[in-house]
Parts: structure tokens; C-alpha cells; sequence
């Protein structure tokens, strides 16, 4: 098996569905096909890792639609458009909507397989990151008020002399502090606590935009 993830294909042509799935399991990949959208949309509430490779247009529902209402119930599969030559400006829009790549009929195998591969990185990559984050953000929920103040001085570029008088506190205890943030940040040089500061932040930012 090239991984444990799988690669969706959603077709309402049947043949379609057989010739990618047959090009992806010949090179190791598990695949799970559908003709009709709204079954991957079933499917999709269940958890699931790897790539989608859609239409654009079928009967009922687009490819399009169906990513879109997918990436509205929390499953962000990097997605591979196939469009026919007349709906380019289709897979345009669907990159626009999020949307990795596409694939024009007829495709080589080789094209499919490195957009495929491309995509399977992607994902993993997105979980890889998604997973440290939520660790450095458990490790920052365990800080103390106190703590996270001086963590945000020190981020910054403020000495030990500097937060103790912004804090109004002995420099011997902004130490102690400091020392607690590294410990239970887990962070083994600045650097490292500079950049957890700014994965925080970058949650922060998300969390407070608007709907």
C-alpha cells in the first residue's frame, strides 16, 4: 500500500469511475468511488484522510457543490477537479473555492498520478500541522494568567529586567516564570517559543474573524 489514506472518486460515469480506479490501485492506492455526489456527501460526515477526485458537472450536483458542502461540514480533502475541454473556466472556479488542481479528459496516467500524489502529500501534510497545533495549543492552555503574560514579553524581545518592571515584579521571580513557560511549553530555545507564539496567534486570528 503506498499509504493507509484513501483516494475518493466521485464520477457519474461509471467507466470513468473503473479507469481512475484501476490507474490508482495498480500504483498501491485504496480507492472508494461513487457515481452519485450526494453519497460521497454521506460518506464525508464519517472521518476521513487522504484526496477527493471529483467531475465538475454531473446530474444533480456539481463536483463543485459537492466540495463546497463537504468543506461546510468540516471535511477538507484536497480536491482534483476533472473537467471535459469546454469546462476549464469551471475548474477555475472550483480552484478558486478551494480546489487543489485540475485534469482535462483525456489525462495521462502519469498526469493523474502526480496530481494525486501531490494531493495525498498535502493532506498529510495539513494533518501533521493540524496535530502540532493542537498540542502546542493543550500545552499554552496550561499556563497560568501570569505565565502567558510572560510569555508574551518574552516573545517579544523584552529582557527579564524589563517584564520585572512592567509587572512590577522581582526579576528573580520573572525568571521562575520564564523558566516554567520553557518547561511546560516544552520549547528548548527561544526560537522554538517564538514560533509556538506565533501558531497560537494564527489560531487566535482564525477564531476571531468574522463568520
Amino acid at each position: 500500500m503506498v499509504g493507509s489514506n484513501k483516494v475518493f472518486v466521485v464520477d457519474d460515469e461509471q467507466s470513468v469511475v473503473e479507469s481512475i480506479r484501476f490507474i490508482l490501485e495498480s500504483e498501491g492506492y485504496e480507492v472508494e468511488a461513487f457515481t452519485d455526489p450526494r453519497d460521497m456527501l454521506t460518506r464525508g460526515r464519517k472521518p476521513v484522510a487522504g484526496c477527493l477526485v471529483t467531475d465538475v458537472r454531473m446530474p444533480g450536483m456539481s463536483g463543485l457543490d459537492m466540495h463546497e458542502r463537504l468543506r461546510a461540514t468540516g471535511v477538507s480533502l484536497p480536491t482534483i477537479v476533472v473537467t471535459g475541454h469546454g469546462e476549464v473556466p469551471d475548474a477555475v472556479r472550483a480552484m478558486k473555492a478551494g480546489c487543489i488542481d485540475f485534469i482535462q479528459k483525456p489525462w495521462s496516467n502519469g498526469a493523474l498520478l502526480d496530481r494525486v500524489r501531490t494531493a495525498m502529500q498535502m493532506d498529510q501534510d495539513q494533518r501533521s500541522a493540524n496535530a502540532e497545533r493542537a498540542e502546542v495549543l493543550e500545552r499554552f492552555d496550561h499556563l497560568t494568567p501570569r505565565e502567558r503574560q510572560v510569555m508574551a514579553a518574552v516573545v517579544e524581545g523584552r529582557l527579564n529586567k524589563q517584564i520585572a518592571g512592567e509587572l512590577g515584579l522581582s526579576h528573580k521571580t520573572i525568571e521562575v516564570h520564564r523558566a516554567h513557560v520553557m518547561e511546560k511549553m516544552i520549547a528548548s530555545s527561544l526560537a522554538e517559543l517564538v514560533r509556538m507564539a506565533v501558531m497560537i496567534e494564527s489560531v487566535s486570528d482564525v477564531d476571531d474573524a468574522p463568520a
